[in-house]
């Protein structure tokens, strides 16, 4: 194009976008198009109009905007997003509307009524780079409003993008308060944040219109409280400070400002005739955003029998969306910027990657986290859980100078807090790989005795169990796991373990189902192959066994009966030689 009688000016431009469009148009056509514009109609277009801005275009799901203002910009994308989280709130967590938007300032090309440039190309790629939910703006745009907004940006550092030839300063939209911007009205009412994750559990909302269900809401409340209470990772506000909130409408960001706390938990409860409807939602208060959502149906047959297991439900639920949800956000944190928990998060970011290179990543950052504070015992523990699985996946050549390290960085974990589930789950499981059996059984048990809503901690004793040779005792303690984190990370080692306890208790068919459940969850692992091979190869199915064994092999290239030997120095004598004779029946070699 040529410069001659070309039209340039500055401006602030936002681009906006549906998440996950297709899905929904998928799910409800007619519904999702209707939503979508009465969206646009009483929401995005008034709020435009407000700050002075111009629509550019529609683009499907996707909108473009500029601004005189960048302030306004901002502003608008903020109070969009901010209005978006109660707009649908009515709505099951899978059909909500949920946007992204970029906000960028630059020098643009205007043709008629669009615009054009490099500057409109950066806003749609910084709103490709926000979460559902949320925002991110530009390093021109955060130099213009880190003054005039009461409004928090986290420094994501710079990014490479498609199609823009250098990298872009981001900026992530957070209400959080614990590093706000210079200068920024209106922080001065708000709590900073705690050192590590903290929640606030909002009274459940009584829907059942008799009074006398409020003890029942409430115990729910309480109940979650006292056990989430239970995690030392965690920082928990008390019943008196969140029931403070009952009866009126609450805004989960103002909480999150006022209680100084990360997450926010809130429900209802709905109870008609002898049936009880649970719904909970897990929501980050310093973004607006739903983190996790789900609903629960139950018989009232005893209600204090319900109440104890919804609560160890949701609570088990919990642990596992608020550890990933740490995970993640410690993952899009820029290094330099880390801080020892967020260090620790980052490493077990790579841990549960379950490879080799992931594995030396997770050490790494944990020996950082320990660096920055030496009396933090989870990186210690971090440290001792990369040990072991070094061994367990044979990914080192040295498992006993290994393991001699896991066991003294899990000795330290436990010296430094031995109240903590995670420090006595993982100096457990090194235990167990260093044949002391009865101490890690014990170790075990006191990891779900200071967490009962520990799904790991099950998971470890369950399988710690069976090595052992207490296959039968093993089952409980697996399936508690499952029931407390039916989504974990680790979810396939808890279906590979009850497999092997079935082929140990030599119930074959069983056996094989888990397996197949375990290999369906995650392909890339060698040990549920190992136990589906054996359950075929005691039932002279062995045609089918040994295309187990190859595909086992096809994931661990050096895999035989040697190697299993190696990884399993201590497991119980007869289910091993059980094990070695089952897969040497199945075609593994020596």
């Amino acid at each position: 194009m040529s410069e001659e009688g070309v039209e340039r000016k500055l401006t602030a431009i936002l681009a906006a976008d549906v998440v996950g469009y297709s899905g929904l148009m998928g799910e409800d056509e007619a519904g999702t198009l209707a939503r979508l514009k009465s969206l646009r109609k009483e929401l995005m277009q008034p709020k435009i109009a407000e700050g002075r801005g111009r629509i550019v275009k529609l683009m499907g799901d996707g909108l473009l905007a500029e601004f005189p203002s960048v302030v306004e910009a901002v502003k608008c994308a903020v109070d969009i997003q901010q209005d978006m989280a109660g707009r649908e709130a009515g709505l099951p967590d899978e059909r909500r509307i949920r946007l992204r938007i970029g906000v960028n300032l630059g020098d643009i090309i205007v043709e008629g009524s669009d615009i054009y440039g490099d500057s409109v190309n950066v806003a749609a790629r910084l709103e490709g780079l926000a979460e559902p939910g949320g925002i991110c703006i530009s390093g021109k745009v955060y130099e213009e409003v880190r003054n005039k907004l009461s409004t928090a940006f986290e420094d994501l550092g710079e990014r490479e993008v498609k199609n823009i030839r250098e990298p872009i300063r981001v900026y992530r939209w957070t209400t959080a308060t614990a590093d706000p911007m210079p200068g920024m009205a209106g922080a001065e009412g708000a709590l900073p944040l705690p050192d590590k994750p903290s929640i606030a559990v909002l009274s459940f909302t009584n829907m059942s219109g008799d009074p006398e269900q409020e003890y029942f809401s409430d115990g729910i409340s309480e109940d979650i409280i006292t056990a989430l209470s239970k995690n030392h990772w965690l920082f928990v506000i008390a019943r008196n400070s969140t029931f403070t909130y009952k009866g009126s409408a609450v805004d989960v960001t103002r909480v999150s400002r006022e209680l100084g706390v990360q997450y926010v938990l809130e429900g209802s409860v709905r109870k008609a005739a002898n049936k009880v409807r649970i719904t909970v939602q897990l929501v980050d208060g310093t973004t607006g955003n739903h983190v996790w959502a789900d609903r629960y149906d139950r018989e009232l047959d005893d209600i204090f029998a319900v109440q104890d297991e919804i609560t160890e439900t949701i609570v088990g639920r919990l642990d596992t969306e608020l550890r990933v949800s740490e995970m993640d956000r410690a993952r899009r944190k820029p290094p330099a910027n880390l801080d020892a928990w967020e260090l620790y998060q980052r490493g077990q970011w790579h841990v549960y990657k379950l490879t080799k290179e992931d594995n030396e990543a997770a050490r790494t950052l944990f020996l950082k986290a320990v660096e920055r504070d030496p009396n933090f015992a989870l990186p210690h523990a971090g440290i001792a859980f990369t040990c072991f699985r070094e061994v367990y996946y044979g990914f080192g050549d040295n498992p006993v100078e290994c393991l001699a390290k896991g066991l003294a960085a899990g000795e330290q974990a436990v010296a430094l807090d031995d109240k903590d589930g995670f420090t006595h789950f993982v100096l457990g499981r090194v235990l167990a790989m260093v044949g002391q059996g009865d101490r890690a059984i014990a170790e075990l048990e006191k990891s779900v005795a200071f967490n009962p809503s520990f799904a790991h901690g099950y998971n470890g004793l369950g399988i710690t169990l069976n090595w052992y040779g207490r296959a039968a005792d093993a089952i409980p303690k697996l399936d508690i796991a499952m029931r407390l984190s039916p989504h974990d990370p680790i979810l396939w080692g808890t279906l590979a373990a009850r497999a092997s306890c079935c082929n140990n208790l030599e119930n074959f068919d069983e056996a094989a189902e888990w397996a197949r459940k375990s290999i369906n969850t995650r392909a890339d692992m060698f040990w549920p192959r190992l136990h589906l091979a054996r359950a075929l190869a005691e039932q002279d199915r062995l045609d089918e066994a040994g295309v187990a064994i190859e595909a086992a092999r096809s994931v661990k290239h050096d895999l035989s009966l040697s190697v299993v030997r190696r990884l399993l120095p201590h497991y119980h004598r007869e289910y091993l030689e059980r094990l070695l004779d089952g897969l040497r029946k199945a075609g593994l070699p020596e």
